[in-house]
């Protein structure tokens, strides 16, 4: 999927797509590819991931920088506008 994809939007799902979400948003962390992650946030439905996210960040166990890969948007016109003004961060230094 990361190899055939320009960039990726999350829709609200279940595990898989969570499953999905993580692991993209950590090879893009650690370099596997340098592509945009947006969750296009439908009725507020990744509203308590965002939460969790950022209290991640308050705690120490996430950069801002890698929390500010993450797209969170409500419209694709918006997603989309996102992605062609998307500049990567540098990776954590474990690139492949």
């Amino acid at each position: 999927m990361a190899d055939m994809s320009d960039a990726f939007i999350v829709r609200p799902g279940g595990t898989g797509t969570m499953e999905e979400f993580f692991e993209q948003w950590t090879w893009g962390q650690i370099g596997y590819h340098r592509k945009p992650i947006a969750l296009l946030n439908v009725a507020g439905f990744f509203d308590p991931l965002l939460t969790m996210i950022d209290r991640m960040v308050a705690r120490g166990f996430l950069s801002e920088k890698h929390r500010d890969m993450l797209i969170f948007e409500t419209d694709i016109s918006s997603v989309l506008t996102r992605f062609a003004a998307y500049e990567h961060p540098a990776e954590k230094g474990y690139a492949r």
